[in-house]
């Protein structure tokens, strides 16, 4: 996922602990191995390289993210759209179903796709590893992956969110998630760059006629707050305040 992971939880025991935690990394291992974008065997690897057409068949966890990004894609009338400029196609471009007698996902490439979900699939890990940890009998914990943080159960922290100016905020978060995106962070992870090489429309800009380099976004699971940010960062002001009230996100750059 090109970032650091830290879990934290609370359980009846340090035992029931150590063990939803070795799951929960092992559920964001598995996202990195089904949604990256080059590594032999991804489903998004095989979507990549699929000849245009025909069924790839992908599993459901893949499905749900690319539906997410469909969906935010047409609320920001294209501008969300996780495919890399390497190839012509768009999101658009993809089709997704399931088998009507099967529990099969597929998708289909009308165009030659470069697909790349790094903008969005580090939230999808993050709340999938949040699962790992209440199923595992956790009642309450933390995933923060390179600064994006969802907190679960009856655990209020006050972070101490950076703001555009480089000032820090405290914000109290207690089950929710919240997704950061700086464009002028030096260690930002390549795996972004499928979402930042379109520039931002000309309206898309603060008081000062500034273009918007720094999102914050709370929202309930991680996958809607990191998808946010981009749409927070790239869309029109109108786009963007329509994909957060449809996802009940909430920019908390916003005055």
């Amino acid at each position: 996922m090109g970032t650091w992971v830290a879990i934290e939880a609370t359980a009846e025991s340090p035992t029931v602990v150590a063990t939803a935690i070795e799951a929960a990394f092992a559920a964001v291992a598995e996202v990195e191995r089904r949604m990256h974008p080059t590594r032999a065997g991804s489903d998004l690897a095989r979507i990549n390289g699929a000849t245009l057409g025909v069924r790839t068949p992908i599993r459901a966890s893949t499905a749900e993210v690319l539906s997410l990004a469909q969906h935010l894609n047409e609320l920001t009338e294209g501008v969300f759209d996780p495919c890399l400029p390497t190839k012509r196609g768009r999101l658009a471009d993809l089709e997704l179903g399931r088998s009507p007698c099967e529990a099969q996902c597929w998708a289909i490439a009308h165009a030659p796709l470069a697909l790349d979900l790094g903008g969005i699939a580090k939230g999808f890990a993050i709340d999938c590893a949040v699962e790992a940890l209440r199923e595992a009998g956790c009642a309450a914990g933390s995933v923060n992956a390179g600064g994006d943080l969802r907190l679960f159960g009856a655990r209020p922290e006050t972070i101490l969110l950076r703001r555009a100016d480089h000032s820090y905020r405290p914000h109290v978060l207690e089950n929710a998630a919240l997704a950061v995106s700086d464009l002028d962070e030096p260690r930002r992870p390549p795996e972004h760059r499928g979402y930042y090489v379109r520039g931002v429309d000309g309206d898309r800009r603060d008081a000062a006629g500034a273009i918007p380099r720094h999102a914050a976004v709370l929202a309930a699971d991680a996958m809607r707050a990191d998808a946010l940010t981009k749409c927070v960062l790239l869309c029109p002001e109108r786009s963007a305040r329509r994909a957060l009230a449809a996802l009940d996100g909430l920019s908390l750059d916003q005055p």
